[in-house]
């Protein structure tokens, strides 16, 4: 099965940019679909991109859509989120999750099977 380990959170101000990183290990994260999901403090974790494992086909929810991008480079067997103009309302802790030959478009929990821990992204006004 593969390893997922977030990097690249911290704490920025609005309007700051930043780029998590999603390192897979064990598999070739190139056959799987990736989701990036947010949790803020006292909300359900919710989806905010994901990739398809093939085509490059993306998706995001309508609240990051112009600002933030994911990306994959399968030779350094990673998924990064760039967070562009980031708002109060992006802080949470960051998931990446991943499901083999998965299209990266399932924004529920339940349409990934692998997690990492998560990276924390707080964003000050």
């Amino acid at each position: 099965q593969v390893q997922l380990v977030e990097s690249g959170g911290g704490l920025v101000q609005a309007g700051d940019s930043l780029r998590l990183s999603c390192a897979a290990s064990g598999r070739f994260i190139g056959t799987y679909g990736v989701g990036w999901f947010r949790q803020a403090p006292g909300k359900e974790r919710e989806f905010v991109a994901g990739i398809s494992w093939n085509n490059g086909n993306t998706y995001y929810v309508d609240s990051v859509k112009g600002r933030f991008t994911i990306s994959r480079d399968n030779a350094k067997n990673t998924v990064y989120l760039s967070m562009n103009s980031l708002k109060s309302k992006d802080t949470g802790v960051y998931y990446c999750a991943a499901r083999p030959y998965d299209s990266g478009r399932g924004t529920g929990q339940g349409d990934y099977r692998y997690w990492g821990q998560g990276t924390q992204v707080t964003v000050s006004s």
